[in-house]
Order: structure tokens, then sequence, then C-alpha cells
């Protein structure tokens, strides 16, 4: 990206000054270097979003920002009903309520390598992974409109998992307002045998390390430790959230002319958010929200069960669940007055400072963890929330390391089989069903994890809390 199209207001943002039927500026934190490095169509996507009707603010982008569908990945952005505000099926995303989960295990690495093979076959074996991968649940009709009201709510009363988890999720593990009737048959039939599965992509289950602790107060309030092993699990609302994502943006897209909005990208596709397709996909992204949220809770049991079976003095509570690609509804103060706001956070996550009412009590004054995965090879971090992000950018962060290279290109510059040996040889063992799927996830494809979390915490988005740096990868 040209750096010299943009005003710097700090060392990590910079604006896209109001042009043309732009409505707000857009404003991108990141530093210098992570500006330079990204691509130009970052800048167009903020752009464009800020030409949206009834935003709020400014259109942001978080440091690990790329190029996205419609909005930018790592794109962040408010609307307010009142004043036309419009709800967008692409500033949510297809993989609706992709986010990550991390579990203390309660053990130190020396109990875990004289173990690490076996852990990672039995992780291997007992996790379904892959494309069009399937688990061992069959939803009829009745359960899949249970759990899409339920949430991870449902999956705990169906034996995955503890009551003592939904404190430690958002929304409670269960996304009020769902309504499975606007969930289409197809989208259903999608997902009735991908409950408990990871999928593809950049979706993992990690066996971790806490290498660093950047701030003592944090690190004593999360349970965590230099030493300590933990696991964190990233998937989303699998084959569900794709084809709600898929229908709504045909939907809106041939809404929007007859409610007078002129798109600025077909991407883009929105209605506003008291229409009745606004409303209908409210209902459904809520229920997606509620299957990814579903999915993680089941996920955790089954990973409790495979270190069961090798590492019974493991306790697995949960740190904290969070998503990212969602639109919460929330209440924030805009020049000096609360406001109820629709805020899309695609790729990017919640990030609630110390004394927020919703986060979970005994974590509440430090603020809510902020849960940052970075690659098989590098590391991943755990943060913290500020109340300056409040007042910047909705209280919101980055959500990983953000790709630096599309996954074709990966593919054609890397070799799975060579990934995974070279990873073997540093320590940390990789298993996946498909050496495709790991060349197109190779850590090179992506950027510097540290310098988006640097950025983040310079920024004042999320404050650095703890370095986590993998031991096992199970990979879709």
């Amino acid at each position: 990206m040209d750096i010299h199209r943009l005003e710097r207001l700090s060392d990590t943002a910079w604006r896209i000054p109001r042009r043309g039927d732009m409505r707000v500026p857009a404003i991108i934190f990141a530093d210098a270097a992570l500006i330079r490095d990204m691509d130009d169509k970052v800048w167009e996507q903020a752009a464009n979003v800020a030409r949206l009707p009834g935003i709020v603010g400014a259109s942001y982008a978080m440091p690990d920002a790329h190029w996205g569908y419609g909005f930018p990945i790592g794109g962040v952005a408010a609307f307010d009903p009142a004043e036309g505000g419009v709800i967008s099926a692409g500033g949510v995303g297809f993989d609706i309520s992709c986010g990550v989960r991390t579990l203390h295990t309660g053990l130190k690495r020396e109990a875990v390598m004289p173990l690490q093979k076996a852990l990672a076959d039995a992780l291997f074996y007992r996790i379904p992974a892959g494309v069009g991968s399937t688990g061992q649940i069959r939803l009829s009709a009745r359960e899949m409109d249970q759990m899409l009201a339920g949430g991870a709510r449902w999956a705990v009363d169906q034996g995955y998992g503890e009551t003592a988890d939904l404190a430690r999720t958002e929304e409670h593990g269960c996304m009020a307002g769902a309504d499975p009737g606007e969930v289409s048959a197809q989208a259903k039939q999608r997902q009735r045998d991908e409950m408990g599965t990871l999928g593809s992509g950049n979706h993992y289950l990690e066996v971790q390390e806490v290498k660093q602790v950047f701030d003592a107060e944090a690190a004593r309030v999360y349970d965590l430790a230099e030493g300590d092993i933990v696991v964190s699990i990233h998937c989303g609302s699998r084959g569900l959230g794709h084809q709600i994502g898929t229908e709504f943006l045909k939907r809106m897209l041939l809404a929007a002319g007859g409610y007078g909005i002129q798109l600025p990208d077909r991407e883009l596709a929105c209605a506003p958010i008291d229409s009745p397709v606004g409303r209908a996909y409210l209902g459904a992204m809520r229920a997606g929200i509620n299957c990814a949220l579903a999915n993680r809770q089941i996920l955790t049991q089954l990973t409790r069960q495979a270190f069961a079976d090798l590492l019974p003095g493991a306790r697995l509570a949960l740190l904290y669940d969070v998503s990212h690609n969602t639109c919460k509804v929330e209440e924030h103060l805009v020049e000096g007055r609360p406001r109820r706001l629709y805020v899309h956070r695609k790729g990017a996550t919640r990030a609630l400072g110390p004394g927020h009412p919703d986060v979970a009590e005994p974590l509440r004054a430090v603020g809510q963890p902020v849960l940052i995965g970075g690659t098989m090879g590098t590391g991943s971090y755990v943060l913290a929330g500020t109340n300056e992000s409040e007042r910047q950018a909705f209280s919101s962060a980055c959500h990983g390391a953000g790709r630096a290279m599309s996954r074709h290109a990966a593919k054609r510059t890397w070799n799975g089989r060579s990934i995974v040996d070279d990873l073997a040889r540093r320590g940390i063992l990789i298993r996946s069903p498909s050496l495709r799927g790991v060349a197109e996830e190779a850590p090179g494809a992506y950027k510097d994890v540290t310098a988006v979390v640097d950025a983040a915490d310079a920024a004042g988005l999320a404050r650095k809390v703890a370095r986590l740096e993998p031991l096992i990868c199970v990979k879709g």
C-alpha cells in the first residue's frame, strides 16, 4: 500500500480522509512496515465500507487486515438503525462466528513432552479435520433447530462439557435472537454431520506452551505462567455458516436497489437493519453464531477425552472463547452519548476493557481475554481488552496474523511434506489429512504475528499478556 495516500495520526493509526460519497473517514491501525506490506485493496475496501448508509464514527481496519469479500478481513464498522444503518453479510463473512477458545491443562512442558507423539496421534484420531470432515454426531431436524437456538448451552445439556464453560464464553454460550426458521434446509443439511469437526483452511487445534509473560497481573488473573501447557481451538460454523452467507449475499444484492442503496461494490450487498431481509439475516446469522459456539464446545469435550486417555491429571478448564466474524448489537459512546449500534467485526474480535459487565466476573478487573492465533510454525498471543479500544474502534482488536499470500500462491511456493518435516525438526508435530492444506497454511504465507500484535498493543486496541508457542497442531 502506498503510505502517501494516508494521513498519519500516530505511529500506529492512519486515516483515509473523507472524499466523494464517503460518509465517514477510514482508519487503519498498523505500523509503517505493516501498512507498506498491505494490499492496496485494503485501502479500497476500507474506503468503500465508509460509503455505506448509517455508518458511525469511521470504517476501521485492524493491523492484520488483508483483502476480503466486500469488507477487508480485519474490518470493523458500526451502523445505527436510527440513521438508516445497514447490515451486510459480507461484513460478517462466510465462516460465521469463527473463533478461538483456549483451555488450561494444569500441566507443565515436562509432563507433556514424553507423550507428545502419542498425544498428537490421539487428538488427530479424536478430532475430525479436513475438507468435508464429518463427526460421530447426527442431528435430526428437531435437534438441529435446538442446537441453532441453544448454542454451547445446548451442547452442555447434551453432555459436551460443563456449565462452568458457559461463563467464559461470549454471550454465555448462546446468542439471543437466533431464528432457526430463517436458516435454509440446504444450510442445515450441510451441517447435519459436521458438528464436532474442525474443517479446513486456517482452522486448527493446537497444544501450546506459554513461552513469555508480558503483563504479570493480567497473566495471574488469567492463570497463565511460563511453562504452562494450554490448548487452543480455532474453528467456526462450518458449512452452515458458509451457506447462510452465500444465500443472503444474493438476497441483499437483489434487495439493495429497492431501498435506494447505491453499492460501491457488489460484494458489499446489504439491507437496512430493520428491513425484512435485514431481520431475516440477523436471525439466521445469530443461529450461525450458536452453531459455531456449539461446535467449539463439542470439540472441547473431545479434546478433554483425548487428554484423559493419556494425561488424566489434565484439567482443561476454559480460559475464554472469543468469536470473530459477527455482527452484535452493542451500546457505545459516540460524541459523548450512548448509541445502540450494530457492530460488524469481520476477522476482528471484541476487546472489552477492565470493568465491562459483559466480561466474566473472575476476569473483569483486567479486561476480556483477546486470543490471537498465529501460524503452526510461529506462535499465538493472549491479550487483554482495553478501555482505550472502546474509544478508538468500538472495543475491537485484530484476530490473527493475517494472510500475506493467497492459498494458491502458497501452494505453488511450499511443499506440505517439507513443512511437516521441518517443523518436526523444530519440535512441532503436525497432524493433517491434507499435505496440500498444510502448504496453503505455510507459516510464510502469513504476516509476522508478533508485528501485528505489537501494533495492536501500541495502538491501545489490546495489551499483550502472554505469548504461546505450538508443540502439536492438528490442521484441517
